[in-house]
């Protein structure tokens, strides 16, 4: 597995990490030994970036991973998880007196005095165009709670407002062969700035998984099923904003294309991975079998399968089905 620099910090990560949203809530139910399971896999397939969040199950996806890495201590595991969801998204609740109740929280649920890396979560723009949200992470930094920070954002924009502050270690988007539109402004700027980017979404849901068809259902509890129009949060969480029937459709022609032996979610993970500015990307799993199987896709960055011509098959797919639709939003 390839590791790379996380920006400035002096760690270094996978080039395919593992987010962990499966192993807190939204995505149907996972079990504690399954949840444990899946991260013992990835460790043991050389994954060394557990991505998560305060509401992933309610703390429960940190409350596992702090767990597990008491057990395994030498894995060389960074944690970067997220904060900013426990309250309404409104401004005035992006503030010292919050963000020090929230990672307190999360230090006590990851059994870490200080926090590898924490990142606002997908907070609303003004956020992060204020001066005083930045100042107040400089001064968690400064007193050990956190040891570095970054942003998860929905648009482009908050994307590039980000990359403007001169400590951010990371940013974290949506970016799958289902959307493009980082690959115009945002990765260029972050490799600029030596800022680690990580790909978020990365299967589109599952979509590029290849497994679906358009008859394809989810549990009621999965916000495949209730949040494809952006009922509970941004749309472009679920299926990257893109409608079903049309992504199953685009997914099948990519997956028609691949050589034997090559999946569609290993050749999607590895291409992403294989961008420039791309520092990691961060597919989840609710399985043992999902997990190695994404760590796996590591393997295709070194060889013996044609990155580049993949690349140009994901543009013209990108560009006739869906860049009229999915190009403008976000």
């Amino acid at each position: 597995m390839q590791q790379r620099p996380l920006s400035r910090t002096g760690r270094e990560v996978s080039a395919i990490g593992l987010g962990t949203w499966q192993l807190g809530a939204d995505w149907g139910d996972v079990s504690e030994d399954d949840a444990r399971a899946v991260l013992e896999a990835s460790a043991d397939s050389g994954v060394t970036l557990f991505d998560t969040a305060d509401v992933y199950g309610d703390g429960r996806s940190e409350q596992i991973i702090g767990a597990f890495l008491k057990s395994r201590a030498d894995a060389g595991i960074t944690v970067a998880t997220k904060m900013g969801r426990r309250e309404d998204q409104v401004p005035e609740n992006y503030v010292m007196e919050n963000f020090r109740g929230w990672l307190d929280r999360s230090r006590r649920l990851l059994d870490t005095e200080t926090l590898d890396l924490v990142q606002l979560h997908c907070p609303p723009s003004a956020v992060i165009d204020d001066d005083a949200t930045w100042d107040s992470l400089d001064q968690l930094v400064s007193e050990g709670v956190i040891a570095a920070y970054g942003a998860s954002v929905e648009t482009m924009d908050q994307a590039l407002s980000a990359l403007r502050r001169p400590n951010l270690t990371n940013l974290q988007i949506i970016f799958n062969p289902f959307r493009l539109k980082p690959l115009d402004e945002v990765l260029p700027l972050a490799a600029e700035k030596n800022v680690a980017v990580f790909a978020r979404v990365p299967l589109a849901s599952g979509l590029l998984s290849g497994k679906y068809t358009a008859d394809t259902t989810f549990a009621e509890n999965d916000h495949r099923s209730y949040n494809r129009n952006g009922e509970a949060f941004d749309k472009g969480e679920t299926f990257s904003g893109v409608p079903f029937d049309e992504g199953v459709a685009a997914a099948d022609e990519l997956k028609a294309s691949l050589p034997e032996g090559v999946t569609l979610p290993a050749a999607t993970l590895a291409w992403i991975a294989s961008r420039p500015g791309v520092t990691a990307v961060i597919p989840g799993a609710r399985s043992v079998q999902q997990a190695a199987s994404n760590a796996a896709a590591g393997d295709l960055l070194d060889g013996g399968f044609d990155l580049e011509a993949f690349d140009a098959l994901v543009r013209d797919v990108y560009d006739r089905r869906l860049r009229a639709e999915i190009h403008p939003q976000w």
